[in-house]
């Protein structure tokens, strides 16, 4: 029997460990792989700038620093989600908040219908009779949350902010 070996790492381990990381994210869902990856290739730069450094600040680092890597891609992801919903892209129904319409269907217990366009959508608000004019305060998933529009003499549809043509200027 022989003593007992020490662990060595060397950079090209931690540099393979990300090459793998980064194939485990391309072949699995999710977002959390590639920060490993990340983690393991900078310990791996790290090792090849200072190679003696011992094997337990280098499982060390790893650890605080995939903890660094995953929490800031989950908080770049959150960031660019929120941009991305706040600017109404890839939701349709956003888009239409600020638009004045038309019910088609009257808002009675809850539901009715609003005409947009050559569409029809499923509108909720205050109960108000077909032909008045709502204008759409929200949406929920495929829902138009909608309110009374004021009266005045426009269209049946008008997109807000836009003057109709008794407001504009001649």
């Amino acid at each position: 029997m022989g003593s007992p070996r020490a662990v060595t790492f060397t950079s090209w381990h931690w540099l393979g460990l990300g090459a793998l990381l980064l194939l485990l994210e391309v072949l699995t869902p999710g977002f959390v792989f590639i920060w490993l990856a990340v983690a393991a290739g900078l310990i791996g730069i790290l090792l090849w700038l200072l190679p003696l450094l011992a094997c337990q600040v280098q499982l060390l680092a790893f650890a605080a620093l995939a903890v660094l890597c995953v929490g800031a891609g989950f908080g770049w992801r959150r960031r660019m989600s929120a941009g991305q919903d706040a600017s109404g892209l890839n939701n349709r129904m956003q888009g239409y908040v600020g638009t004045e319409a038309m019910l088609v269907e009257p808002i009675g217990p809850g539901h009715g219908r609003v005409r947009i366009g050559d569409s029809t959508w499923l509108a909720a608000g205050p109960d108000l009779p077909a032909g008045s004019r709502v204008r759409i305060v929200g949406a929920r998933g495929a829902l138009l949350l909608v309110a009374q529009a004021d009266p005045g003499p426009i269209g049946p549809e008008r997109r807000s902010g836009s003057p109709s043509s008794a407001e504009r200027p001649i």
